[in-house]
């Protein structure tokens, strides 16, 4: 195996050591690196692509069992050769144990070196490979759980492994119940963060004196109620992925902790002036339009730029209607076996049904419908009676999401547009909950905020 030309990295704080074993590399074809700090060494791994380190135990600033730890951790391809100092096998034994490559004795090694970091680099080259083949057949299955084979669907499939690769911030706009959530994690599992983690918010459902705290974290005693130091949800996700769905219902606070955020790469914990540097690729989900909001001063156009590097618009079920039967087999056979019943198939007149509804629920309601209808079937057929009531009063209506309560029905019997619909549901749904704003939020699976600026925007406030 070719390994000439491969980096490698030398941290050895003994000038005359550091500059002979840079020499003897050298010569061997290698193109070698040499730091005399770990701190050094750490800002050379972040900027250049090294095969191999060699370091030796006992540093200025720290020691090579603990550097050992943080590369392997860090930078697992990578393979590492420990120096120890005469008779000190334990530390040599101890970096293996960590997963270190190798270890010789300085001074009494130095012509094994060379064949040994050979060997070294062309197991962190095969360590690469296999990491490549095992990510081209994840990221491959990582889109399997969207389902559909609409236009609509191949080409969100096509834009979303695209930007999957890499780690740029993306911005996920779609309706509620389309699916936002799902995506943000198949673009995880597309990425090379796949093993890290992936933290999926809903910012909606925290309350806002609490977001800051939740996200970033705090120190003891940061408020009242602060016992503990905590880590927020960017620290847990580190090296992973942070969904922040439900981006509008974010306070201005936190709204400018996170732009902060996303120019340095450190966030601050509640109560803590020190920086912690993290890595996280942040993918944004929201059911309205914040560029519009933006103007409106509700959300800042700085932060909506800096989020919106690379947006996707997911369709709504009415845009994909050819994927019904595709999704209502699934969710059918998913409900069908999680209760122990034998459903094999829906009648023509039951899929006509599906497909005649304008689903302002999306996949979301077209999930709870096919659930319900799998309880209700006595067969092995889905048919247009398993339906439930409140879809089959509505079913002649152009716009059929009502509550689940039976109270079925809008005040009129025709609307020229969606606005209109959805400006009669949002009066139904209030009237539902007494006029309490918050309730009626929840029923419509919407923010508070964003309910305040519909009623503001059809007259209703």
């Amino acid at each position: 195996m070719d390994v000439s030309g491969k980096k490698i990295l030398i941290v050895e704080d003994e000038t005359s050591l550091r500059e002979l074993l840079t020499k003897i590399l050298g010569l061997e074809g290698f193109q070698v690196f040499a730091a005399v700090t770990v701190k050094d060494g750490k800002e050379i791994l972040k900027n250049e692509d090294i095969y191999t380190v060699i370091t030796d135990v006992m540093l200025p600033d720290d020691n090579g069992i603990e550097f050992t730890k943080h590369i392997k951790s860090t930078y697992p391809s990578i393979e590492v050769i420990i120096m120890t100092a005469f008779g000190n096998v334990k530390d040599g034994v101890k970096a293996m144990k960590l997963g270190a490559f190798d270890y010789i004795t300085k001074g009494d090694g130095d012509d094994k070196l060379p064949l040994l970091a050979g060997k070294a680099v062309e197991k962190a080259i095969l360590n690469r490979q296999l990491n490549e083949l095992e990510y081209r057949l994840e990221s491959k299955s990582s889109f399997s759980k969207i389902i559909g084979k609409s236009n609509a669907v191949n080409n969100l499939i096509e834009l979303a492994k695209k930007v999957a690769v890499t780690d740029t911030t993306v911005l996920l706009l779609g309706e509620t119940g389309t699916g936002k959530e799902l995506l943000a994690e198949a673009l995880h599992l597309a990425s090379r963060r796949r093993k890290g983690p992936f933290i999926p918010i809903n910012c909606a459902a925290i309350p806002k004196d609490l977001q800051e705290s939740e996200l970033f974290g705090h120190r003891k005693g940061a408020f009242t109620g602060a016992h503990t130091d905590k880590k927020g949800y960017f620290e847990v996700a580190d090296r992973g992925t942070i969904l922040l769905d439900e981006l509008g219902e974010m306070s201005a606070d936190l709204q400018a902790k996170l732009l902060r955020t996303l120019e340095s790469r450190t966030i601050n914990r509640v109560g803590d002036t020190t920086a912690i540097p993290i890595d996280v690729r942040i993918v944004a989900a929201t059911n309205r339009d914040l560029f519009d909001d933006a103007r409106e001063s509700e959300f800042r156009k700085d932060l909506y730029y800096r989020l919106s590097t690379f947006t996707i618009e997911l369709p709504s079920l009415k845009e994909r209607k050819d994927d019904i039967p595709l999704l209502a087999l699934h969710f059918m056979s998913v409900n069908a076996e999680k209760i122990g019943k034998k459903i094999d198939s829906m009648s023509k007149e039951y899929l006509d049904m599906l497909q005649q509804h304008l689903w302002p629920g999306n996949i979301r309601e077209l999930k709870n419908v096919i659930e319900r209808s799998v309880i209700l079937a006595e067969g092995n057929e889905l048919k247009p009676e398993t339906l439930p009531k409140e879809f089959l009063q509505a079913k002649h209506q152009p716009a059929a999401m009502v509550e689940s309560n039976g109270n079925g029905g809008y005040d009129s019997d025709d609307f020229d547009d969606l606005k209109s619909v959805e400006k009669q549901h949002i009066l139904k749904v209030l009237s539902l909950a007494d006029g309490n704003k918050s309730e009626a939020a929840k029923k419509l699976d919407i923010g508070l905020a964003t309910l305040y600026r519909k009623l503001k925007e059809y007259g209703l406030d």
